[in-house]
């Protein structure tokens, strides 16, 4: 694999292999609603071969973060139309996350009391809100009856992305989050059709993703899971358990021939994934984690060894707009200023210097 080189996502043509990851930066209004920097910083770094956006709500009930943009009200919708037309003005594409929260939230962040979960437990540690610092709070565990009602939130909010403008969606099944939630025996105690087996706890995502396919055309649509990552009390010790879920997974959402399977494991060569890219028979984006910034040396590595289709790149694309000329011309990268990774403004955002000749 080239990393330079074009390749086909479903109904997406890229010109190049390097994915822009979805990053938390808090910089759009309190209503969710994208500002101009929010356009600007799409705008910088259209030159990915694909940028996935940072993770978007469906509905207020999924909004995890203080300044988190959604894709839930005409005016949010409009909003990101502006990052999307700006995007494609420059020649690129772009995805959005569609991100449910559910437990990892707080009242202080959404202004409503209602948070949701497959089961009845909290996430250990604090929520980051308006507010201040609290702890999470124990979530309504959502019952049977109400999940075609989630599945319509997803729906909605990725027919939204396309109303949007948006070339596709991502939906987020990694790190913790809602549907992550239904995967993670650690988050997952039901005792119905939702909960206990592999294939039950695989089957609230397969109905989702199968939703979201059917809406928008399965080439628009792909899914971002994140096995044994264990973050935000979402822990998947098991490994035989973690293979019969995610093999259950990713054989039932097969057949719809999505876009894309995007999985963050810190070992993308081994067995594991390995094994689920075989099951998904599609393009897969490799994403080594959160442990340390991804160099161009280890995006090559992934290449070299054929062990995915396109890489997906976080940090480096934070402070480099230009990152596919930089790393095409082996020209010095900017460094990320962790400081202003989540702050409002423009500093840390839409500063970061282009290479000049």
């Amino acid at each position: 694999m080239d990393l330079f080189s074009p390749i086909t996502l479903g109904d997406l043509k890229l010109s190049n292999r390097l994915v822009m990851a979805p990053l938390t930066r808090s910089r759009s209004r309190e209503d969710g609603v994208p500002n101009e920097q929010v356009v600007e910083y799409y705008r910088q770094r259209a030159s990915m071969g694909l940028i996935i956006s940072e993770g978007v709500y469906p509905s207020v009930t999924g909004q995890g973060f203080v300044r988190q943009p959604g894709l839930a009200t005409e005016e949010q919708i409009a909003g990101w139309k502006k990052v999307t037309d700006a995007v494609h003005a420059e020649g690129g594409l772009i995805v959005a996350q569609v991100m449910h929260a559910g437990r990892v939230t707080h009242p202080e962040t959404t202004g409503i009391d209602h948070v949701v979960a497959p089961s009845a437990i909290a996430v250990e540690g604090q929520s980051r809100t308006y507010t201040g610092k609290h702890d999470y709070p124990v979530p309504h565990a959502l019952t049977s009856d109400e999940l075609p009602g989630i599945i319509e939130e997803f729906v909605r909010g990725s027919r939204n992305a396309i109303a949007a403008g948006f070339d596709g969606v991502e939906l987020h099944g990694a790190n913790g989050y809602l549907l992550h939630e239904f995967l993670a025996p650690s988050s997952n105690t039901r005792t119905d059709a939702y909960g206990g087996s592999p294939e039950n706890r695989a089957r609230f995502v397969i109905e989702v993703v199968t939703a979201v396919a059917k809406e928008i055309g399965a080439g628009k649509t792909g899914l971002r899971i994140s096995p044994e990552h264990n973050v935000q009390s979402a822990v998947e010790n098991d490994a035989a358990d973690v293979a019969a879920t995610y093999q259950t997974l990713l054989e039932g959402i097969a057949p719809l021939g999505l876009a894309a399977l995007s999985v963050l494991h810190k070992d993308p060569s081994g067995e594991l994934v390995q094994s689920l890219r075989t099951a998904f028979g599609g393009p897969v984006l490799i994403n080594t984690g959160f442990q340390t910034i991804t160099t161009y040396e280890d995006a090559a590595t992934v290449a070299a060894g054929g062990w995915g289709d396109a890489v997906v790149v976080g940090r480096p694309a934070i402070s480099n707009p230009d990152l596919v000329r930089r790393w095409r011309e082996e020209l010095p990268l900017n460094e990320p200023d962790a400081s202003t990774f989540y702050t409002p403004g423009e500093r840390g955002y839409t500063d970061y210097p282009f290479w000049q000749n």
